[in-house]
């Protein structure tokens, strides 16, 4: 007698499955030739977004990219390490020397979010470390120590809580951007004109898109989402 295999078995969940076969059956057949091409020639994006993890901030599914348009990488909170080549692994670096290096790129964003949960985490445990805390310990507790200079120059939490998340992720926007002209080959491009930097601040409620000016330092709306 044959036994069944265990529910834990399946090749993938049922809802990613039927999403492929809808992908199969309406979607590939228009951009066929445009994987086909890029199988054969090789990917070619102009713009790297650094995004975060988060399944309600999909980049592809914001700025309407098909594919080969966006290097993406996503990470908890999208934040940007300094540069700091050592033994250790570095993901986000790795993808960022690739993208730059690599690829050619001419656009790095850094897009953050409304209602992120990684920066929640952090100040919630500066509010009161009995409550949640991000032991130094444990994986996500390291990875947001990377916000704290941003955290630094906005001052401690006070006033509305929700209000103070939102600064913070947008000035850990500035932040990183900060951090990626650590990375010599970035500011090298950049300062010969060849890679532009770019900071971006998504409304997951109401779509809202924001951009940088860096030189006022201000986020405002690309235009009113419909």
């Amino acid at each position: 007698m044959t036994s069944q295999p265990a529910a834990s078995a399946k090749t993938l969940p049922d809802h990613l499955l039927a999403g492929y076969q809808a992908f199969v059956a309406a979607r590939l057949p228009d951009e066929q030739a445009r994987f086909r091409e890029l199988s054969e020639k090789g990917q070619r994006p102009k713009v790297m977004l650094i995004g975060c993890c988060d399944s309600r901030v999909p980049p592809e599914v914001i700025f309407g990219a098909g594919p080969g348009e966006l290097f993406v990488v996503r990470n908890v909170a999208n934040l940007v390490p300094t540069y700091g080549p050592d033994a250790n692994l570095h993901g986000t670096s790795a993808a960022l020397e690739f993208a730059v290096m690599g690829l050619r790129v001419e656009h790095v964003v850094v897009m953050g979010h409304a209602q992120c949960g990684g920066v929640r985490s952090y100040v919630e445990n500066e509010i009161d470390p009995y409550a949640r805390p991000l032991s130094p310990g444990d994986f996500i507790g390291q990875w947001m120590t990377l916000i704290k200079p941003a955290a630094a120059r906005i001052g401690p939490p006070e006033g509305e809580v929700e209000d103070y998340i939102e600064r913070l992720a947008k000035e850990s926007v500035r932040q990183c951007l900060d951090n990626l002209r650590t990375f010599p080959c970035v500011k090298t491009l950049e300062e010969r004109g060849r890679l532009a930097l770019h900071g971006a601040y998504f409304g997951v409620a109401d779509g809202r898109l924001q951009t940088l000016d860096e030189a006022s330092g201000a986020f405002a709306p690309v235009f009113a989402a419909s």
